[in-house]
C-alpha cells in the first residue's frame, strides 16, 4: 500500500522578504506545491519557481477563502498542507504530519498550534496562543468557506479534527507600519462583507473596543507578555473601533 501524497499549498503576494524561509522548511519531503498569486511586482514569482513549477496568477482579487478555494483546483496531491508565506513548519511538526500522512485515517482533518511572534518577540498570551487552526486535510473532503478574510476551513459533520504535535512559527507583523497596513485592510475587508448587513452605533464602536482591549490584556493574560501584551491590546482595540465605526459611517452616509 502506497503511501498518500502530500501538497503544500499557499496564496501570496508581494512575499519575497518571507516565501524562500517558509518554503525551505518543506522541500525535499512534500509531493507538490501549489502557490497561487495575487499580483506581486517583487521578486515572489522568481523565488516561488525555485521551488515549484506549479505558480499561477489570478489578479482578480475574491477574498481570502475564494482564492484559497481557486489555489486547491491546481492540487493534484491526497492531501493538502496549507501554509502562509511567513509561516514555517518545525521538524517536531514535519514528523507528526507525515506521521498523519502515513497513517492515512478516514474522516479526519488535523489542527496545528502556531506560536506567532509580533514586534520580534514571540506572544505566549494574549489570545495568541495556543492558536489551534485547521491546516491539513484530504483535498476531496473539504476546503476553505467563502470569507473575505479571517476565512476557515469548512468541514461536513463526518469529519473529527485532530491535534498534531509540534508547533508552526508564525512571523507576523516585524514592525508597526507593517501590522497597520494589514490590520487595515482587515478591517476593509471584514466590513465590506458585512456592510447591509449587520447595524451599529457609535456607542456600540466604542464599547466593543474597549471591551476588546480588556480581552486581550487582562482576560487572556497580555499582561504577562510584558509591553507587547500592552501593545497589542491597543492595537486590538484600535482594530475593533475602527471596522466598527467604518460600518457605521458608511450606514450614516447612505441615510444622508
Amino acid at each position: 500500500m502506497t503511501t498518500p501524497t502530500l501538497t503544500v499549498a499557499l496564496i501570496v503576494k508581494n512575499e519575497a522578504n518571507h516565501l524562500q524561509s517558509c518554503l525551505e522548511t518543506v522541500q525535499g519531503w512534500v509531493d507538490e506545491i501549489v502557490i497561487l498569486d495575487s499580483g506581486s511586482t517583487d521578486s515572489t514569482e522568481a523565488i516561488a519557481r525555485q521551488f515549484t513549477d506549479k505558480f499561477f496568477v489570478n489578479t482578480e482579487w475574491p477574498g481570502f477563502g475564494k482564492q484559497r478555494q481557486l489555489a486547491q483546483q491546481h492540487i493534484t496531491s491526497d492531501y493538502v498542507l496549507w501554509l502562509d508565506a511567513d509561516e514555517r513548519v518545525t521538524p517536531e511538526l514535519k514528523k507528526d504530519i507525515l506521521a498523519a500522512i502515513k497513517a492515512n485515517k478516514p474522516n479526519v482533518v488535523y489542527k496545528i498550534n502556531r506560536l506567532s511572534s509580533a514586534f520580534g518577540k514571540f506572544i505566549k498570551h494574549s489570545g495568541w496562543s495556543p492558536d489551534w487552526v485547521i491546516r491539513l486535510y484530504k483535498t476531496k473532503e473539504a476546503q476553505y468557506n467563502d470569507a473575505l478574510v479571517h476565512e476557515k476551513v469548512h468541514i461536513s459533520e463526518n469529519l473529527t479534527a485532530k491535534k498534531l504535535k509540534g508547533r508552526l512559527l508564525h512571523y507576523t507583523y516585524k514592525d508597526l507600519h507593517q501590522c497597520i497596513n494589514k490590520t487595515n485592510q482587515y478591517a476593509k475587508a471584514w466590513t465590506d462583507e458585512r456592510e447591509g448587513k449587520k447595524n451599529t452605533s457609535l456607542i456600540s464602536a466604542l464599547l466593543r473596543a474597549i471591551f476588546s482591549f480588556i480581552r486581550v490584556y487582562f482576560l487572556k493574560k497580555g499582561f504577562l507578555d510584558g509591553k507587547h501584551g500592552f501593545i497589542l491590546a491597543w492595537i486590538s482595540m484600535n482594530y475593533t473601533f475602527t471596522k466598527y465605526i467604518d460600518l457605521y459611517l458608511r450606514k450614516e452616509n447612505k441615510n444622508d
